[in-house]
């Protein structure tokens, strides 16, 4: 496809029907910025296809999509779900970039937070690429978290003292209440939807919970009151879907403990912040989402 300008740039709400063709721009944007800073894809095309399908057909994710003479050459996603709202997968067609769409599509998705009322928005970037971490730095959004992003096998390993299962509607209250007392705010709906999807999975020591996650993953958050709820459930994790996991690169302690059990770091993202946010006073694994 040759360059296109974005002087005909329309933006619009995405439908279910645009699922095939963002899918693609979707997996083609990451797999071009990635290669040309010799780093691996993070989406083969049946899950940028199989995202897009699943965003696009949720009431509770805004989307936007970008037009240019008709043909659609973007998308971004406001995900609604809580008090927090997290940005992203925000994707261009290679031909349209660097000609403000993604720019007009960041604006589009924070009027509408500011609209709704939403007190914080957030997003994890990827550090290499630095028109985006520009972008978002122009408007407003503060750096807070280097991340590691972590691949390898399962580990199939118990930490005494520490025993792992999974989570069932009766435990969300404490883990609302752990979420609550890291980060200063819970993440319920996100916690309800993985337990009910069977992939929320909590960790108790001492009698009680102190620690949970709705999956060791990419689209999963992990929050724990010590290092040790977190190696315990990445211990018991039966894999980690999509392209692995994401840890606080300054868990110096953790991410020891993850490349001694066989964990590589595939690259750094960064985790950014818009309104809200509150020092985490606990241990905690963010999703892409935040």
């Amino acid at each position: 496809m040759s360059q296109i300008h974005a002087t005909g740039l329309r933006l619009r709400v995405g439908e279910p029907e645009d699922a095939e063709t963002c899918g693609s721009i979707c997996y083609e944007a990451f797999k071009v910025i990635a290669e040309e800073h010799n780093f691996p894809p993070d989406h083969s095309p049946e899950m940028a296809s199989g995202l897009m399908s699943s965003l696009l057909s949720r009431d509770d994710v805004y989307s936007v999509v970008a037009e240019v003479d008709g043909r659609v050459v973007g998308s971004n996603f406001l995900w609604e779900n809580g008090i927090i709202a997290g940005v992203g997968p925000v994707t261009v067609a290679p031909a349209a970039q660097n000609v403000a769409v993604g720019t007009k599509m960041m604006e589009d998705v924070l009027q509408r937070a500011r609209e709704r009322r939403i007190v914080g928005v957030r997003l994890v970037q990827t550090a290499y690429h630095n028109r985006s971490l520009a972008l978002y730095t122009k408007l407003g959004f503060d750096t807070r978290e280097p991340l590691s992003n972590l691949q390898g096998s399962a580990i199939e390993q118990e930490l005494p003292g520490y025993a792992v299962h999974s989570a069932t509607e009766e435990d969300l209250d404490a883990c609302n209440k752990l979420c609550l007392k890291v980060h200063g705010h819970d993440r319920g709906p996100e916690v309800l939807e993985a337990v009910r999807q069977g992939t929320a999975m909590v960790v108790e020591h001492g009698g009680r919970i102190t620690g949970y996650t709705t999956m060791i993953g990419f689209f999963g958050h992990t929050v724990g009151e010590s290092n040790e709820d977190l190696k315990a459930l990445i211990g018991a994790a039966p894999g980690f879907p999509g392209p692995g996991l994401l840890l606080p690169t300054r868990n110096s302690e953790t991410l020891r403990w993850c490349m001694e059990q066989g964990l590589r770091i595939v690259q750094q993202m960064i985790l950014m912040s818009l309104g809200l946010y509150n020092e985490p006073q606990g241990a905690f694994m963010p999703s892409v989402l935040y």
